[in-house]
């Protein structure tokens, strides 16, 4: 289906977020980290649309460079995860968004690399000031909602290494892993689907683990 990017939609799914019992994870040796899930609107092939955002890491990064993410890292000392996520929207991508334009949060997600991940829902109506900070983001790209309702989407893998599901979430000719997967299959199914599923059992390949 097509979404529009309106206050029906913003609605529906901050609705749906609300009604979810998020589960925070707390694990202290795992670093803390958030990612902003960024609403946007998204010019499509059929007209006006609704989107999210990825960008891709700047190839001189010291870790995943090169690789499909979301805005996000490490809390700083004394920050939340919301915090966390709109300042890193304002240092990688120059978006500067306030705190109501949150629409929520979905669970807690531990990565074999040893961070423990928060995803932050937001609304962002205009993207006119956003540009890539060169030193972390090589170039940010759009992406419609329906990539996350796709019907040959998710695909889950088995490997040796883990007993455990490794996730594929197809997106547009490419594909991307978990965490970045793990996340967003989340949000497609809490935030437009209204499911209750869960994520944090997923894997991530091996390649990921470092």
């Amino acid at each position: 289906m097509a979404y529009l990017f309106d206050d029906e939609l913003r609605g529906a799914i901050e609705a749906r977020l609300r009604a979810f019992p998020r589960e925070g994870l707390h694990d202290g040796a795992l670093k803390r980290a958030a990612v902003a899930i960024t609403v946007v609107p998204h010019e499509g092939p059929h007209g006006p649309g609704a989107g999210f955002l990825l960008t891709r890491r700047a190839p001189k990064m010291n870790a995943h460079a090169g690789q499909w993410a979301l805005p996000g890292g490490r809390l700083d000392e004394g920050e939340d995860a919301l915090e966390a996520a709109l300042r890193e929207l304002r240092e990688e991508v120059a978006l500067d968004l306030a705190p109501t334009q949150v629409l929520g949060m979905l669970d807690d997600y531990p990565t074999r690399s040893g961070y423990l991940i928060t995803p932050v829902v937001v609304w962002a109506a205009d993207t006119r000031a956003m540009k890539p900070n060169p030193g972390e983001v090589q170039s940010i790209h759009p992406f419609p909602l329906e990539e996350l309702t796709r019907e040959d989407s998710p695909v889950f893998l088995e490997i040796p290494e883990s007993e455990r599901p490794v996730i594929r979430l197809p997106l547009g000719e490419d594909h991307i892993h978990a965490p970045t997967a793990a996340v967003l299959y989340q949000f497609g199914e809490v935030g437009l689907r209204g499911r209750a599923t869960r994520v944090a059992h997923l894997e991530q390949p091996v390649w990921a683990w470092r």
